[in-house]
């Protein structure tokens, strides 16, 4: 077994999305820096209302899937379909997206800490115009691991072989990417090796403490990108962090697919991006 070596570290960029709500885009800022077959991640954290309230109004979506994780705060959802959801802190919603929905994702407190992470996760050509689906993960669903001095992992998507009893995301997500998503915190002096598979390309995103990348220290508010070879990930908080380093982890199995976005839309030709255009247009993309 091998670790895994860094490739590149790259900041996140602030941005504005939905009716203003501000984030950092740690992924897909560019599209030279998409990672098959993730296509975005979006962070937010703020405790100043005005950041967050306006939330995001309706908008619709076609060919993928996004994955909301709220750390700290509250939001609800819903869409086109007449589901509806209360994303507490801790708790996840899973939304394929398949050939349309249209949803809303609105902050439900006035004041106090909002944050959490939106990925965007593309999904096969031979799944794209599947009917649209949802889950709501609570808190207490995902599989939790304890890590010395207060650390820990909380599996949102995947399996990770650990000790004896394998952690196991929550629900079955797409074979064909096989996502890895998992909120890490090591404390100071107790890293963690986490088994990936070869198969797949994995970053890091830093969101609390310091991190040392193969001897460099990691700010918050960064992506620390891991080359393909080997099947170790090795965690460990800078050496001046002495209140440890929590990252996102994000894993996945490249679909090496053409990738045509226009906005809202992902799809693997132009011809596909037109028609979701008219339909969205028509009133057909949902039906």
């Amino acid at each position: 077994m091998s670790r895994r070596a860094v490739t590149r570290i790259l900041p996140a960029q602030p941005t504005q999305d939905g009716a203003g709500v501000k984030l950092l885009r740690a992924l897909g800022q560019q599209r030279q820096y998409r990672m098959d077959p993730f296509l975005m991640l979006d962070a937010f954290s703020s405790d100043d209302p005005d950041d967050y309230i306006a939330g995001f109004p309706p908008h619709p979506h076609r060919g993928f899937e996004t994955v909301t994780y709220i750390v700290d705060g509250h939001m609800r959802h819903r869409d086109h379909l007449g589901n509806e959801g209360d994303l507490k802190a801790g708790g996840v919603q899973w939304m394929t997206a398949g050939r349309g929905i249209v949803h809303e994702e609105m902050p439900q407190q006035e004041n106090g800490l909002l944050r959490g992470f939106q990925i965007w996760l593309n999904l096969p050509a031979a799944d794209k115009m599947q009917p649209a689906h949802y889950r709501d993960i609570p808190a207490d669903a995902l599989a939790t691991a304890e890590l010395p001095e207060g650390g820990f992992i909380k599996l949102i998507a995947g399996i990770i072989p650990w000790a004896t009893c394998p952690l196991r995301g929550p629900g079955q997500a797409n074979p064909a990417t096989q996502p890895l998503i998992a909120d890490i915190r090591v404390m100071a002096g107790q890293p963690v090796d986490i088994p990936v598979p070869a198969t797949h390309q994995v970053l890091l995103y830093v969101f609390e403490g310091r991190l040392d990348a193969g001897g460099r220290a990691v700010e918050p508010g960064h992506t620390v990108w891991f080359g393909t070879q080997g099947d170790i990930l090795h965690i460990a908080s800078a050496p001046e962090g002495a209140d440890g380093v929590r990252v996102l982890l994000l894993a996945g199995k490249p679909l090496n697919e053409p990738i045509v976005q226009y906005g809202p839309f992902v799809m693997n030709t132009p011809e596909e991006i037109e028609q979701a255009l008219r339909d969205y247009r028509d009133g057909v993309l949902t039906k």
